[in-house]
């Protein structure tokens, strides 16, 4: 399969937003009570602070490592062959309700400015112990929206801490890892057809023991970005590793429906799970202590495509925040991954630091950063504010102007070039938008 959109065909044009404009959806009804404790958020952070000593950069510094080939070339040859993409969306788990069809509860999370155009939500009963994380989608993956001929987006779940309705989550323990944490998964939507999106999940794992077995991805996944034929997550500290690196053409079939992740007595095992994703490389830090991503997101707007990162920090951090970008290689050899030195050390190619506290999620497109987060508890709505060097400023909603119009727990910004959509999910929510309807209710 060819990957890259800018050698195939362009589907672009009057026919595609026609498409989208008559699928928006009047969902606002359900998501504009704003309550008087949620007031005005109208703090200024300013503009960026651009970071360039060597000394505020050099810790953001990752270095590429490897899964060994012949650990993956183990694991296919005791899995079976692997299979692509289009094998997992043909193989369908279920299928997302229409807003029409979702809940006034499950509709609460959407932002009230600017409006979903499009939003749909998940069956509880299929995520119920398990949280949101990103979405990244073919929009990112290839500059013609599309991957082999279709439109998919890819939905990230995690267990532990609270699950989508704000509940405590519960789950198995990961297998080999002696943490007691929880699970990361991967739902890939088919979303050719607005009306009917379809979903397969696979679960993130991690090879281990020369690629005779793998255990679950120990990570929220409150970043993920799919760049031509590799996904990159954010990663949990437990080993050192910024981001987990797969290929989407190398997942693997289950073949014993249990609820434990890795090899087991006749087969292989993804906790219910279908499919399951090994990892092909990670990003590490120098050291435990060194910046890690907390949200990512592609930006093709610069020369090479790049992915830029918000600071993960603590829920009680009061400031400031780290934001910083790496250019995407463009050798085609090391397609999807980012651009190195010799000796496989990635640098950002630029960083900034931005007074905004409780940073959630972030975009970069042109000369704007797009920054949400929180102001309250998850039930709360939060800001999304678009910051450059210049300056900053909110969207704003309802009569008495506050700034708290966006989704709360919302963790994840993705923009499909293509569309000109914003892909977000909260709660059971999965949601797109206009980017034009961001930045034209900017206050």
């Amino acid at each position: 399969m060819k990957h890259r959109g800018r050698h195939r065909r362009r589907r672009r044009g009057k026919a595609l937003r026609a498409t989208l404009a008559g699928t928006a959806l009047a969902l606002t009804a359900a998501a504009t009570l704003i309550s008087t404790s949620q007031a005005t958020d109208a703090d200024d952070p300013g503009a960026l602070k651009p970071l360039t000593a060597s000394a505020e950069t050099a810790p953001l510094r990752l270095s590429e490592d490897h899964v060994s080939p012949d650990w993956l070339d183990r694991l296919s040859s005791e899995m079976g062959r692997p299979v692509g993409v289009r094998a997992v969306l043909d193989d369908t788990d279920g299928s997302l309700r229409d807003a029409g069809s979702c809940t006034d509860d499950d509709k609460r999370a959407l932002p009230v400015e600017p409006a979903a155009t499009r939003a749909y939500c998940w069956d509880g009963a299929d995520v119920e112990g398990w949280r949101p994380g990103a979405v990244t989608t073919s929009g990112d993956a290839d500059d013609d929206g599309h991957w082999g001929p279709g439109r998919v987006v890819l939905s990230a779940w995690s267990q532990g801490g609270t699950t989508a309705d704000g509940t405590a989550a519960q789950g198995p323990a990961v297998t080999g890892t002696g943490t007691g944490q929880g699970l990361a998964r991967v739902a890939f939507i088919d979303a050719d057809d607005p009306a009917d999106l379809r979903y397969t999940w696979a679960q993130l794992v991690v090879p281990v023991a020369g690629g005779q077995d793998y255990h679950g991805l120990v990570s929220p996944v409150t970043g993920m970005v799919w760049y031509q034929d590799k996904l990159l997550v954010t990663a949990g500290r437990g080993d050192g590793s910024a981001l987990y690196v797969y290929d989407v053409d190398r997942v693997q079939r289950a073949t014993v429906d249990g609820s434990t992740v890795g090899r087991v007595p006749g087969g292989w095992s993804a906790a219910g799970a279908r499919y399951v994703l090994p990892s092909v490389a990670a990003y590490r830090t120098a050291d435990a202590d060194a910046p890690q991503p907390g949200g990512i997101s592609l930006d093709r707007s610069t020369a090479p495509d790049s992915l830029v990162a918000h600071e993960a920090v603590p829920e009680d951090h009061d400031g400031p925040t780290r934001l910083w970008r790496y250019a995407f290689d463009d050798d085609g050899a090391r397609a999807g991954l980012l651009a190195t030195d010799p000796l496989l050390k990635a640098d950002p190619v630029s960083a900034y630091e931005t007074k905004l506290t409780h940073v959630r999620s972030v975009l970069s497109y042109g000369s704007g950063w797009y920054l949400g987060r929180m102001t309250g508890t998850p039930d709360e709505r939060g800001t999304l504010w678009r910051q450059d060097t210049e300056g900053a400023r909110p969207t704003r909603c309802g009569a008495d102007e506050t700034h708290r119009c966006w989704s709360g727990p919302s963790a994840s910004l993705s923009y499909w070039q293509e569309t000109g959509e914003v892909w977000s999910q909260s709660g059971r929510m999965l949601f797109a938008l206009p980017l034009t309807s961001v930045d034209g209710s900017l206050d």
